[in-house]
């Protein structure tokens, strides 16, 4: 009896996550006529819409009220922008034609499997990446011949953008602030918050880290975090905000409250080794993966400190950078000896399996992995951005569900031993064009356009005395930070029109 009320609850409340998804396609959908002359509030105006439904649909309403609210909805935009084209297959299609809207929810599913075991939201592919990204190269193949965008969804997403070019859209250009607290001391990694314009953290080689925030103005440190004995290599935000995790040379991992800068806990490498990269698992903050230089990678539960059995492995060299793909499924590691190793991570143990290894350049540091799902209606490509201290930027396909990688395109920057980092872009979904940032040792900042075969170079940002280590968009792209081996951080804004 217990049995059947919890599985007749589940069902309803997958039903209700069902049509709040609706809710939020048929508002993608009419998000391109929303302000015209102003683009950047229908990107914001989508965020929040989707933050108010995932709110409301744990609230219990009544499913049948919601799905008479969604026709009600949709009835009052037909008449106000019009009725929907190909209302025939909007059921079919409303909600994948929506799940570009936002980085962070890229893969809607109305399965109720898509929810994990905790409740926490599980992004799921509808095919495997090998099919995925076959099918997606069908559809960019098929274009006509200068053609920028080849389908009709992909318009949708260039007018919610604004219709604007790649060029305007990265038209970064003036200085927002300057942050030199760590002055003399390299920064080599900063983080905007997940979903936030004006909370940043970055940490340094003088053994602490600083949360910063740009608003109220002006822009001001918020908090401190010290404890640390030794310099900080990395750090990394919990999905909510409410927690840091950071590794130093000092061989611990440490947890921070990010509202006080209180040190929550501490954990020892039990190895002694200096800890060199981490990173939360996306779908569970409870977890953290944790890099040394005695060519191990560990998964921790941050909650009681302690290894997770199998969840560890051995590279080849000093683990420096790690990433995961959007499920979480998927852990990719670099090391300090060229190889990229992709591992299967067990969502219910925290197990690790060896699936993959790539020697991208024998002897050269792979610094910096950042994986997407897709990189815009442009590239559908499940990709891999690599910086790997060979005076090059590197692009990978994800071609298989175990991280096989395969060479797309590089780019030229100058790159022979720093640690330096680049980014997709957050909003590149909704461009035109694709474009990935990063920074380079000749103390500039680099984008770059993904698609174009020459001068890929978007816009150059020169500002820095030293080689620019990280860079970091907040998530409407209204600004950019980059850190420097001096330890200066700048905020630049985007060119005003």
């Amino acid at each position: 009896m217990c049995d059947s009320g919890v599985a007749l609850s589940s069902q309803r409340d997958c039903g209700m996550a069902a049509v709040w998804q609706q809710v939020l396609a048929v508002d993608a959908r009419y998000n391109a006529y929303r302000t015209p002359t102003f683009p950047q509030f229908r990107t914001q105006y989508i965020r929040r819409r989707s933050q108010l439904l995932r709110e409301n649909a744990k609230g219990g309403f009544e499913p049948g009220l919601r799905r008479q609210y969604l026709r009600l909805r949709s009835q009052l935009l037909a008449l106000r922008y019009g009725p929907l084209s190909e209302q025939s297959s909007f059921r079919a299609s409303s909600v994948r034609s929506s799940r570009t809207t936002l980085d962070r929810m890229e893969d809607f599913e109305e399965d109720p499997r898509a929810q994990g075991a905790r409740g926490h939201r599980r992004s799921v592919s509808r095919g495997s990446y090998q099919l995925q990204a076959q099918m997606n190269r069908a559809v960019y193949d098929e274009r006509p011949p200068g053609s920028l965008v080849p389908t009709s969804v992909a318009e949708a997403s260039r007018a919610m953008a604004g219709d604007t070019t790649l060029s305007e859209n990265y038209a970064f250009a003036g200085m927002h602030h300057i942050f030199d607290q760590h002055v003399d001391s390299a920064v080599p990694r900063l983080q905007f918050a997940n979903d936030d314009k004006h909370l940043l953290a970055c940490c340094s080689l003088d053994g602490t880290l600083s949360i910063m925030t740009l608003s109220p103005p002006p822009p001001s440190v918020k908090v401190i975090l010290k404890g640390h004995g030794g310099p900080v290599t990395d750090f990394a935000w919990s999905l909510s905000n409410d927690i840091i995790v950071s590794t130093s040379l000092d061989g611990t991992l440490r947890i921070w409250n990010t509202e006080d800068g209180r040190c929550i806990r501490e954990v020892r490498d039990p190895e002694s080794s200096e800890l060199l990269c981490c990173t939360f698992q996306p779908m569970n903050n409870n977890l953290t993966v944790v890099g040394n230089s005695k060519h191990h990678l560990q998964v921790v539960n941050i909650s009681t400190g302690k290894k997770v059995k199998g969840g560890s492995s051995k590279l080849t060299g000093c683990v420096l950078s790690l990433s995961f793909d959007a499920p979480g499924r998927i852990l990719w590691a670099g090391d300090d000896r060229g190889s990229i190793f992709s591992f299967l991570f067990d969502m219910a143990t925290g197990k690790l399996t060896k699936a993959k290894r790539l020697v991208v350049n024998e002897g050269s540091s792979i610094c910096s992995i950042s994986a997407r799902s897709w990189i815009s209606r442009e590239a559908r490509d499940p990709s891999l951005l690599v910086n790997a201290c060979s005076n090059k930027l590197l692009l990978y396909r994800v071609v298989d569900n175990e991280g096989t990688l395969q060479l797309k395109r590089s780019f030229p920057i100058q790159h022979g031993s720093q640690h330096i980092h680049s980014i997709f872009c957050p909003l590149m979904s909704f461009r035109q064009g694709a474009c990935v940032v990063t920074g380079s040792e000749d103390t500039c900042v680099y984008f770059f356009d993904v698609e174009r075969n020459t001068k890929a170079i978007v816009n150059k940002l020169q500002g820095h005395g030293g080689p620019v280590l990280d860079v970091s968009f907040n998530c409407d792209e209204s600004l950019l930070a980059s850190a420097d081996s001096t330890g200066m951080v700048i905020i630049w804004r985007r060119e005003q029109k």
